[in-house]
């Protein structure tokens, strides 16, 4: 695993090549520390996830889940890593390519936005191995384009590509291989450049949607709303706006 900060952006790279990236328990145990080392430094704003232009990850390794029993799996360091991972607080972005598979594609949903490279494939093909989806796949799929598409990908093992994804509505940038991670770290900038209150609120506000039936997400939105609203980043922002220059953002 290796981890960059600069700018107010700390970028995340799966760094297992000779197993095409494979999700083992030590990456998934490098990937959370990564994770909470950005979540505590207060410099950093925003997270870019991703494996190099070459591959992002071809999902869990499958060795090590053959030799796990049921109770080992439900009880697992790698169950604790997955509800870590889909709690992080800040804005994050995925920049895949190559294959992001099964648990590959899972991990990338985790995150916020996903910029995908030209070369990206991505599926759930976890039931050629007769087996489904653990780490969401199969909910956050079907949030994203409805369960009969979800079906060819978790059902009958389809993969898409980037262009695909895209117009699916789960992919937000596709680049050349060789700009994935450049493009990727570019939109984190610009979320770091806004209030970190009020990326890490909305974010939360974004992801209640998806608990939440649409009464109760509108109270929390208020509610979100109502709380910024008493920040000092919320005085700057119309300060700056009225006055016709940049903000500056202490997340306050």
């Amino acid at each position: 695993m290796r981890y960059d900060a600069h700018d107010h952006v700390a970028v995340v790279t799966i760094d297992r090549p000779e197993a095409r990236n494979a999700l083992s328990t030590d990456v998934l145990r490098g990937l959370v520390q990564s994770l909470d080392r950005a979540e505590q430094d207060d410099d950093v704003r925003a997270v870019v996830l991703t494996g190099g232009p070459a591959i992002f990850a071809s999902g869990a390794d499958v060795r090590e889940l053959r030799a796990t029993t049921p109770a080992e799996y439900l009880q697992s360091e790698r169950m604790a890593a997955w509800l870590r991972f889909a709690r992080f607080s800040k804005p994050s972005v995925a920049a895949v390519s190559g294959y992001v598979l099964g648990g590959g594609c899972e991990l990338a949903m985790t995150c916020d936005l996903i910029v995908a490279s030209d070369t990206a494939v991505l599926g759930q093909p976890e039931i050629r191995l007769g087996i489904i989806p653990g780490a969401g796949g199969t909910q956050r799929w079907a949030r994203v384009c409805g369960r009969f598409r979800a079906a060819e990908l978790v059902l009958a093992g389809r993969t898409v590509d980037a262009w695909t994804a895209h117009g699916m509505g789960m992919v937000s940038q596709v680049v050349p291989a060789e700009r994935v991670v450049e493009a990727g770290t570019a939109l984190a900038q610009q979320l770091a450049s806004f209030s970190p209150v009020a990326t890490r609120l909305g974010k939360g506000a974004l992801r209640s949607s998806e608990e939440l039936p649409l009464t109760g997400g509108l109270d929390h939105e208020r509610s979100v709303l109502a709380t910024l609203l008493s920040t000092e980043d919320h005085l700057e922002g119309i300060d700056a706006f009225l006055g016709k220059r940049p903000p500056t953002f202490t997340g306050r």
